[in-house]
Order: C-alpha cells, then sequence, then structure tokens
C-alpha cells in the first residue's frame, strides 16, 4: 500500500512539474514575442505583482530584516518588492541573452554591455591555468560566462540543476555557449571539473548556495553551511581564483566585472585553508549584496530560516 502511494505520489509531482513547466514555457514563448526592452519590463511588472503573495516572499522579508537590522520596514518591504522584479528579469532573460549581449570583444563597443577586467580575460587567455571563477546569484549572472567565451576563454561551469525535470532540460539547453560547457550538480560533477584543473582548464561556479553537508561559516553574521568544493580543488591543484559579477544598470543595461587574483588564506605549512576559504568566498558576496541588495535571491533559503521558521510552532505547542 505504501508503495502504491509513494507511485502515485511520485506520478501526481511529475504531471505537476509538467503542468507548471509548459505554463512557464507559454509565459516565456510569449514575451519572446516582444521586443527585448519591453519584455524584460513586463516580466519585472508581472513578478513585482505575483511575487508578494507567495511564501518565499515572507521568507524574503524575514532573510532582509535579519541581513539588515538597522533598516526600517518600508526598505525591507521595498528591497523584497524590487527582488521580485528582478527575478522575473532572470527568468525573461533567458530567452533574450542573444539580443542582451551584443559586445564587440574587438572594439568594446556595446549598447548595453560594459565590461570591467576587460585585461584579465586578455592575460588568462594568453597563458594556461588551472583556474577557477566564482559568482554568484546575483544581477543577471548568466551573461559570465557567455562573455567568457567571448573574449575567448574557454571554461566549464557548474550549475544547480532547477528541482524540475522539464525546466532543467530546458534550462540546461539555454547554458550552452560557444567555447563553454556546464556540468550540473550532481553525482560526478567533482570528478569532471577536477579532470579538467588537471588538464590546466578553467572552471566557473556560484557559490551563494546552502549546502546541507557543507563547512560552517557566516554571511550576513548569521550561521551557514558553506560548499567547501572550490576551496578543495583550488588547494589539490594549486589554482588561482577570481571573483567575478553581474551588475544590472539602469535603462536595460548591465556591467560584468571580472577582478583581480583571490588571495587565499592558507595553514601553517602552505596550504591552502578550507574552512578559511569558505569563509573569504561569503565575505566577498556579502560585500557584493551589500552594494545592490535587490539583485541577490533573498527568498533563496540560505540560512535555512523556513525551516527554523515551520520548526517553532510546533515547540510552542510541546
Amino acid at each position: 500500500m505504501n508503495l502504491f502511494v509513494a507511485r502515485y505520489a511520485l506520478r501526481a509531482k511529475r504531471a505537476a512539474d509538467f503542468v507548471i513547466a509548459q505554463a512557464l514555457f507559454a509565459v516565456l514563448r510569449t514575451i519572446r514575442l516582444l521586443p527585448a526592452d519591453t519584455g524584460l519590463a513586463f516580466a519585472d511588472r508581472t513578478a513585482r505583482l505575483i511575487g508578494p503573495w507567495s511564501s518565499r516572499h515572507r521568507l524574503a522579508v524575514d532573510n532582509l530584516r535579519q541581513a539588515f537590522p538597522e533598516k526600517d520596514a518600508a526598505w525591507v518591504e521595498r528591497i523584497a518588492r524590487e527582488n521580485w522584479g528582478q527575478m522575473g528579469r532572470l527568468a525573461a532573460e533567458f530567452v533574450f541573452l542573444d539580443d542582451i549581449f551584443d559586445l564587440d570583444p574587438e572594439s568594446l563597443r556595446s549598447g548595453r554591455i560594459e565590461v570591467d577586467g576587460v585585461e584579465i580575460f586578455a592575460e588568462l587567455r594568453e597563458r594556461k591555468g588551472p583556474f577557477i571563477f566564482f559568482t554568484a546569484h546575483l544581477g543577471c549572472f548568466e551573461l559570465l560566462p557567455i562573455a567568457a567565451a567571448s573574449f575567448g576563454l574557454e571554461f566549464t561551469a557548474l550549475f544547480r540543476q532547477p528541482n524540475n525535470r522539464y525546466i532543467a532540460r530546458e534550462v540546461q539547453a539555454a547554458r550552452r555557449t560557444s567555447g563553454g560547457h556546464m556540468v550540473p550538480s550532481k553525482a560526478g560533477a567533482a570528478w569532471s571539473l577536477a579532470g579538467i584543473l588537471q588538464r590546466s582548464g578553467s572552471v566557473g561556479m556560484l557559490v551563494d548556495q546552502k549546502f546541507r553537508k557543507g563547512v560552517k561559516t557566516t554571511f550576513f553574521g548569521r550561521e551557514c553551511q558553506t560548499n567547501p568544493l572550490l576551496p578543495k580543488l583550488a588547494r589539490q591543484y594549486d589554482c588561482e581564483i577570481y571573483p567575478a559579477r553581474s551588475i544590472r544598470l539602469p535603462d536595460g543595461r548591465y556591467r560584468l566585472e571580472l577582478q583581480h587574483r583571490l588571495e587565499l588564506p592558507r595553514s601553517a605549512n602552505g596550504e591552502i585553508d578550507v574552512a578559511a576559504t569558505c569563509q573569504v568566498l561569503n565575505d566577498v558576496v556579502e560585500g557584493w549584496v551589500r552594494e545592490h541588495p535587490e539583485q541577490w535571491m533573498w527568498f533563496h533559503d540560505r540560512w535555512k530560516s523556513g525551516k527554523n521558521r515551520r520548526k517553532q510552532p510546533r515547540a510552542a505547542a510541546a
């Protein structure tokens, strides 16, 4: 009986995922019929209207309140609503990536994209790695691998697949770029990245997601767990580490930044200190988020706040 229920629940979930995915694809296809600026603005406004009605909005407000205790309730609510607009843009940007990225690497002339750190791109292209680039869920981070490929820098990026298998399939297809490859974050991914670094290649990864079995660190002064994969790979293959970020600017423009090599903390024997490096990564990302708080994914449960909130009513009842 339990097996039957489990199978039924799995089929029901897959059916629901399929319906949700098809609805999302229909919306994105409709948006694709519009000019890029119009489609992005429409997605922004729609997300601001719908997002605050979801349970994730409460999580975003709670995260903002705890990350910025000095700010008042009006500021927190405003940033949370702006954040939904940014996330709406992120979804729509998937279908407009080719329109958005209009940078010519030869002349550096662009209507939408400006790049800081062009000289670093050029310098890394001329010599072998291994290199590791890291970023966060900030701005249109999907533009970063396209920029790297346009400058002739080949690399492989690690990304987390959406839980919805149908959406994940489309996302992976949309993320393919010339000169770059994508590796889904699942069993065996670390070995794939290790092989690339061993061959003096380059890899990129997002470092601001919760990781259940990660290293204990702090982010905005709150305890969280951070994935130690990046510092472990850096220690094993003596990699150079470079921060990179994307920022949305007014008037539908973007700034992509490749920053100078990060000096990593080391232990007494000269090896990279994994735990201390995890904290350094968090500190870099926190600095980015403080500059542009509306552009980071606040409804992501980085601190497991949602789980803790669900426990509180039970504890009170007990």
